[in-house]
């Protein structure tokens, strides 16, 4: 059997997933898991007020404030910005006025006791980052990246008609779409939805109105 038909990609419609209590102002939904790597994507609800009480991070987080704002000890992600939290992070989590979240997650959370310190979190502004050409009719903005684990994290723009020819990934790739919509085999991805590119995939992606999204990408990709 070949490699396409292995490792399709798959598109995660959100609105199919059940929102879980974390806590009673805090919900969340897991739309992608994987015991193995310890990751997982989730989107999480914060009503007015809400507060996550400090905690460390075992393992990093990258998310992507969609609506609203959240704040720690390093200041204010708002929408439209990225937050990193690496590993060892403490840090307690609050939102004034609500906010929705998108965020890939490695690891878990540990509660603190005492005094205990580790690294701060980070606010990515995305309006200060330059978009860079990538391909004609698609632009990037490089967000995040890691050599020793081969990840990073980009902005894509699609212009209208835009196309990345048929290419395979050596590693995987998660994204979720902030607005418009683009397409492969599997079918099209439209704004506040995911998708899931795994080991293997082969694909090509198009946008025929244009669109936006975030990529979480591990490893690389190579022409097939």
């Amino acid at each position: 059997m070949s490699t396409e038909s292995n490792n399709p990609s798959q598109i995660i419609r959100v609105s199919e997933r059940v929102w879980e209590p974390v806590s009673p102002t805090i919900k969340a939904k897991t739309l992608w898991s994987d015991p193995a790597s310890k990751r997982r994507a989730q989107l999480t609800r914060f009503e007015p007020g809400a507060v996550l009480p400090m905690h460390r991070h075992i393992g990093d987080e990258l998310l992507y404030v969609i609506e609203g704002a959240i704040s720690d000890e390093s200041g204010i992600t708002a929408a439209g910005s990225v937050g990193y939290r690496p590993n060892g992070c403490v840090h307690a989590v609050e939102s004034r006025r609500g906010a929705t979240v998108f965020a890939l997650i490695t690891g878990g959370v540990a509660p603190v006791t005492g005094s205990e310190r580790g690294p701060a979190s980070q606010i990515i502004r995305l309006n200060e980052i330059a978009w860079v050409d990538a391909v004609p009719g698609v632009r990037q903005k490089p967000i995040f990246s890691d050599k020793e684990t081969h990840r990073r994290v980009i902005l894509a723009r699609f212009e209208p008609g835009s196309k990345l020819g048929r290419h395979r990934h050596v590693g995987d790739e998660i994204v979720f779409v902030i607005e418009g919509s683009n397409a492969d085999e599997s079918g099209e991805l439209v704004a506040g939805n995911m998708n899931y590119r795994p080991n293997g995939c082969t694909h090509s992606v198009s946008s025929t109105n244009g669109g936006t999204a975030l990529a979480f990408v591990t490893g690389t990709v190579e022409p097939a």
